[in-house]
């Protein structure tokens, strides 16, 4: 294409218009043999350092075009005007002659930078947590897009990449670089992996970087459920073994009250036996105070006291006799309480070993459960 000098101004008018059609925007310049002369920068794309009253670059599209009478291309580097710019120029002629040159700049994009704002909204409602994607240049943030569920709106176009962050590793590294944060940087906890992006023109250069920011609130409760579940669990094995401590101490003590009762048991077979010989004796003491008094009638008036006395004794025999039998009655009813007192501390007996063999069983269940916490926790830390 080449402008006469009469179409300049059609053309200026046209390219004002054109600037803010384009997806990134663009600048459109009009430069004499030495200098910008007239500029229109978009809303969304314009470069300071390029404007009316600045020199041509020596060796620049627009310089070259001028010296050359034909249509030039520069792919300019970054370090000319601080970002990688396409920059076209036409030659404005006049008789033939070129006396300037029309030129139309565009910000040179990476493809995943071109492609962002169509990609980005379906990748970032993916995930079940919501996602936020970002790309940045060299110094900042040049593209955002939050999901419904996540946003993190501390970070904004054209905020400072942070010093020593996530982004400048993988910028300084040329790698893949990872990093979690805590909620006490951004609100939530967040998984954040910065991917450097290179040149298309040469492989060992990065130009910017695409980020993907995960929020790991899900895994937080996650861990901190593990943790308390845990933490019960510590709480009820010390009651468990409490438990089985004691229910050991209750298994000795009913072995050793079944010794006490068999004890008592005999015991009262002793007394029982004791206690026929003291019958024993009553029966023989009656039929000496019998004997006595039949003695004491044949004395007379003589043996009257004697017979008295043999009276008094035969009473006192019969007395113990029936003390005899009602003691006898009495350590009747308590063998049959001592023998079910055996029963019933048999079936505690039973019931304590029962108990102690189920604490057994609900200590080995606690500790499979303890061990799902700790996988829990395992899988918190790895989501």
């Amino acid at each position: 294409m080449i402008l006469t000098a009469e179409k300049i101004e059609i053309f200026k008018e046209i390219a004002s218009i054109l600037v803010d059609k384009m997806p990134n925007g663009a600048m459109v310049a009009i430069a004499d043999r030495e200098k910008i002369s007239w500029k229109a920068a978009s809303k969304v794309f314009d470069v300071k350092d390029f404007s009316v009253g600045t020199p041509l670059r020596v060796g620049g599209a627009p310089y070259q075009c001028i010296r050359s009478n034909r249509e030039e291309q520069e792919n300019v580097p970054r370090n000319v005007y601080g970002m990688r710019l396409l920059m076209n120029a036409w030659p404005i002629v006049d008789n033939g002659e070129a006396i300037g040159s029309a030129i139309l700049v565009l910000p040179r994009l990476h493809p995943i930078a071109r492609s962002f704002d169509d990609f980005a909204p379906l990748i970032a409602d993916m995930f079940p947590e919501g996602a936020f994607l970002y790309m940045t240049d060299l110094e900042k943030i040049a593209y955002r897009h939050p999901s419904i569920k996540f946003d993190m709106p501390d970070l904004q176009l054209g905020d400072k990449i942070l010093s020593g962050g996530v982004t400048e590793r993988a910028i300084k590294s040329a790698q893949l670089a990872v990093e979690e944060l805590s909620a006490s940087v951004h609100g939530v906890p967040v998984l954040i992996m910065s991917n450097p992006c290179f040149d298309e023109d040469d492989r060992s250069k990065v130009v910017a970087t695409f980020n993907l920011a995960l929020p790991k609130q899900s895994a937080v409760n996650l861990r901190k459920l593990s943790d308390q579940l845990t933490m019960s669990l510590e709480e009820i094995s010390s009651v468990i073994e409490e438990l089985a401590a004691s229910a050991a101490q209750i298994n000795i003590n009913e072995k050793d009250l079944n010794i006490s009762v068999d004890q008592v048991n005999g015991l009262a077979d002793d007394i029982s036996k004791v206690l026929a010989f003291i019958k024993q004796i009553a029966d023989e003491t009656k039929m000496l105070g019998l004997n006595a008094a039949i003695e004491a009638a044949r004395a007379g008036d003589a043996g009257r006291g004697f017979g008295v006395v043999a009276e008094e004794i035969r009473k006192l025999s019969d007395e113990s006799k029936q003390t005899v039998v009602s003691i006898g009655k009495l350590i009747s009813k308590i063998k049959d309480n001592v023998d079910e007192t055996v029963r019933k501390s048999q079936l505690n007996l039973d019931a304590s070993q029962e108990q102690a063999a189920a604490t057994e069983e609900i200590s080995a269940s606690v500790e499979e459960i303890r061990a799902m916490a700790e996988s829990l926790d395992r899988m918190a830390k790895d989501m």
